[in-house]
């Protein structure tokens, strides 16, 4: 019997995140203040974040260690299933062997808990007990309410006009989980309480390095398969999901392990902001 599905142990599941910025040949630039244009600094930034995820943000340390009270709720669907994609191979009439993680398993259907849990604690643990975000179609709100329902914060989310109307199977789930979801935009000024954190979903240096416990768990599980990734594909749009992928696979690359790995990224056409976006 060919075997389809690769199931990652919970005694194995990663205890690190990995932070690509220990490898990169040469630093990333600092992001800038929207206001002066000059680099963040710590106290720019310590009104929206807790301090933890601050330094996270600008650490260099190779590795990260996961607290054991975020890897206790990563275990209520984690480690997530490597597939092997036999009938995909067979429709494409390839010799390729096709792997895909599916991420769908946890509660709230998505990826994003894996950084979502993550900031609620590390806010908990500053004493914020309120947390404020903006979500588009719903995932990242949802996933946050259910990070913040483990922790015992309360939170408002501001959900993009149309899809409030339009996703209300999104908006209840994360009422459910006893968030409070208001249709942006609004006039509400979302952070303006000194017990009040933001939190964003996707793009910055602390998320990307939350979601790589998908692709360490990845490199496990191909190694059950006793296979290895010439190429990673995968769809992006702030980059989150992607990342979480292939920068555990890429150190290989940059470190000349695994010079001619291919990371192809897929972004819609519709919203091509790699491809044709315009540098601000």
């Amino acid at each position: 019997m060919k075997r389809a599905m690769y199931f990652l142990d919970q005694k194995d599941m990663p205890t690190h995140w990995y932070n690509i910025q220990a490898d990169l040949p040469e630093p990333l630039p600092p992001p800038l203040h929207p206001a002066t244009k000059k680099p963040l600094t710590p106290p720019d930034l310590t009104p929206l974040f807790p301090m933890e995820l601050i330094m996270q943000e600008v650490s260099t340390e190779r590795w990260i260690e996961i607290p054991e009270e975020v890897q206790d709720v990563y275990r209520t669907w984690r480690p997530t299933v490597l597939h092997r994609a036999y009938r995909l191979e067979k429709a494409l009439d390839t010799p390729a062997k096709i792997f895909y993680k599916y991420e769908g398993t946890s509660q709230a259907g998505s990826h994003k808990p894996n950084t979502a849990v993550a900031q609620a604690y590390y806010n908990k643990q500053e004493g914020i007990k309120r947390m404020t975000t903006e979500t588009g179609a719903g995932q990242w709100g949802s996933a946050l309410a259910m990070g913040c329902a483990f922790f015992g914060i309360e939170l408002k989310v501001y959900m993009v006009r149309i899809s409030y109307d339009q996703k209300p199977y999104r908006r209840i789930l994360m009422e459910t989980w006893g968030a409070k979801c208001v249709p942006s935009p609004s006039t509400d000024n979302c952070v303006t309480r000194d017990d009040t954190h933001y939190s964003l979903g996707s793009v910055l240096n602390h998320v990307l390095l939350h979601q790589t416990i998908v692709g360490e768990e990845c490199r496990k599980q191909m190694e059950m398969a006793d296979a290895y990734p010439d190429i990673i594909v995968g769809c992006i749009g702030g980059g989150s999901n992607f990342a979480g992928q292939f920068l555990p696979w890429i150190r290989d690359k940059i470190s000349g392990e695994k010079p001619d790995m291919r990371i192809v990224c897929v972004e819609p056409e519709s919203c091509p902001s790699v491809t044709r976006g315009r540098h601000p």
